[in-house]
């Protein structure tokens, strides 16, 4: 009986609590974040043994599952509608967990470096603009010898916080994008071919001659893509980097921390910017929900917002400027389990 004693107090010192509880913690959502979470959810169940299972569905699956209730966290690049915070039935909180950029990524043999305005962006994706060799395209590269090829508008097809940022930032470059297409997750495209997620459409850039898509910065640079570089609100053509894109968040980010980034007027910054967040509950007491998942949501939060952080800049993404993470804090700290903070 001793000898017995002895093993499973050697085993509770081995074995990190929370695994020997077998505590799993279930997300989906947003692709932008994807590489980085990967990173961070590996990290985190070697640390801890608390086992992150995340699926990369696009924002717009996120939201639905956290709001059907299928999942303890969702991930989206873009806030929830007034809709969606209906349809949620009560508070949803939004962490931020890093900064990321969105890349106009292009296939178009023996060019390495082209320079593009939002306003011509906006007529390539309007169907106005339909050859590379357009006059728009070529007085703002005059230096490179464009093709006479189709352009190939690539989107993404399903829900997705992508699609946000970039009609987003469409909208405040163009009035006729605004009047004709404006601003959501999933749209009516006027052209083009969609795939899905940032995967899909990194996949459909690759395989097509004279293709144009917006796709997540890492997804760019993993894949060897090539990108714009993109006019910003001073003129400046900005290639994105972890501290141009830092640099876009230069501005004040009020308690919720749901601000929009795109087009920023800071003069270093790359237009194309964006938090992304986690999405969760406020009130973590529900359908049956045990004290300690919440708990364990709680500490990883906790955890992605601060030693998280160091992982970010590896993977081309930016940490959160100390400001978001303080904002970040207070929000963690208000959530609760039966009405009572889980953090203390």
């Amino acid at each position: 009986m001793k000898i017995l004693r002895v093993f499973l107090a050697f085993l509770l010192l081995v074995i990190p609590v929370s695994e020997a509880k077998g505590v799993e913690l279930i997300g989906a959502g947003a692709t932008f974040p994807y590489p980085l979470y990967s990173k961070l959810f590996s990290v985190y169940h070697n640390e801890t043994g608390v086992k992150v299972n995340y699926q990369a569905i696009g924002s717009g699956g996120g939201i639905r599952q956290l709001i059907n209730k299928t999942v303890d966290f969702g991930a989206t690049d873009s806030p929830l509608t007034e809709r969606e915070l209906e349809d949620a039935g009560a508070p949803v909180l939004h962490i931020p967990t890093c900064l990321g950029a969105l890349v106009l990524a292009y296939n178009l043999p023996g060019v390495n470096e082209l320079k593009l305005t939002g306003k011509v962006i906006a007529d390539i994706y309007l169907g106005k603009i339909k050859k590379w060799n357009d006059p728009e395209i070529a007085k703002l590269n005059p230096d490179i010898k464009l093709p006479k090829m189709n352009i190939t508008v690539v989107y993404r097809s399903d829900g997705s916080g992508s699609t946000y940022i970039f009609s987003q930032y469409l909208s405040k470059v163009s009035e006729e994008w605004k009047e004709k297409v404006g601003v959501g997750k999933s749209l009516k495209w006027p052209t083009g071919i969609g795939g899905k997620g940032n995967p899909g459409v990194a996949g459909l850039i690759k395989q097509i001659p004279g293709s144009i898509g917006y796709i997540e910065f890492v997804y760019a640079t993993q894949s060897e893509i090539p990108f714009a570089l993109i006019e910003n609100k001073s003129g400046n053509f900005v290639k994105p980097s972890v501290e141009t894109v830092t640099a876009a968040a230069n501005m004040e980010i009020p308690e919720s921390t749901i601000v929009d980034l795109t087009e920023t007027s800071s003069p270093e910054g790359y237009p194309l910017s964006s938090f992304t967040w986690i999405i969760v509950y406020k009130e973590q007491n529900y359908g049956g929900r045990p004290l300690q998942k919440a708990e364990e949501l709680v500490k990883l939060l906790w955890w992605i917002i601060h030693d998280g952080q160091k992982y970010a800049s590896e993977l081309s993404y930016s940490p959160l400027p100390q400001i978001a993470v303080e904002k970040a804090e207070k929000l963690i700290k208000s959530i609760t389990y039966n009405g009572e903070p889980i953090l203390k």
